[in-house]
Formats: C-alpha cells, sequence, structure tokens
C-alpha cells in the first residue's frame, strides 16, 4: 500500500483529481482512478478543455534489478485493466467521456525513500 500512498501524493501534485482507489470485481483489480483535468489543454486531438478518466496501475520494485516496474505489467494485466475501467465507467454515471489507462512507476531506496517515480499516460 505503501507504494499506493506515494503514487496518490505524486498525482495530485501534477493536480490529477483521486476519486477512487482499489477498485475491485472478480476480473480485475484498478489501483487508482482519477481525473486528469490537463488533459485537453493544448492537445492535437481538438479535445480542448475535456478532462479525463484516468485507470491508472502502480508499480513499486525496490531495485530494477529483475525488470522495471512497468515491465511487470503483462499483456493480461492489461487486458484486465481495461475490462475493469470499462465496468466502472459503466457502473458510474457523470464520469468524464473520455478515458485512458495509466501507469506510476516507483522504485525505493534502500531506506524506503522514493528513488525515482514515473508516470506513463495511456499505456493501453
Amino acid at each position: 500500500m505503501k507504494g499506493e500512498d506515494i503514487a496518490v501524493s505524486y498525482l495530485q501534485k501534477q493536480g490529477f483529481t483521486i476519486i477512487d482507489r482499489n477498485f475491485r470485481t472478480r476480473g480485475g483489480e484498478i489501483d487508482i482512478i482519477a481525473i486528469d483535468p490537463s488533459t485537453g489543454l493544448g492537445s492535437s486531438n481538438g479535445d480542448s478543455g475535456q478532462v479525463t478518466l484516468c485507470f491508472i496501475e502502480v508499480k513499486t520494485r525496490m531495485s530494477s534489478q529483475y525488470g522495471t516496474p512497468l515491465e511487470a505489467i503483462s499483456y493480461w494485466k492489461l487486458k484486465a485493466l481495461i475490462k475493469t475501467a470499462h465496468y466502472y465507467k459503466a457502473t458510474h454515471r457523470g464520469l468524464p467521456e473520455l478515458m485512458r489507462i495509466d501507469a506510476v512507476s516507483i522504485v525505493l531506496a534502500r531506506d524506503k525513500s522514493v528513488s525515482t517515480i514515473d508516470l506513463v499516460k495511456n499505456i493501453s
């Protein structure tokens, strides 16, 4: 849970609004659900001013010795995230139309402080 708490704090500093955490269904789990208000600003797709509903997977590791945290997101995990995100959107009214799947990668130092943290948008 420490990694998720770190991710929430980081995302809030980036301007995200956290709307849910640890949403579970039989088919999957989403660590963080948030709204990114900065999405439409200056975008090339013509969605200026629109916000995006983000489903965020958090991966935390003590080192990259066995691969980066993002490498731990398998094809099957991504497929489950997408399915669970669609279910969440269908069962919660009043959410933004635009959706995406993001990932937060956290590597901790030996003293458990944050060594690196990265947000990768639209991993699907």
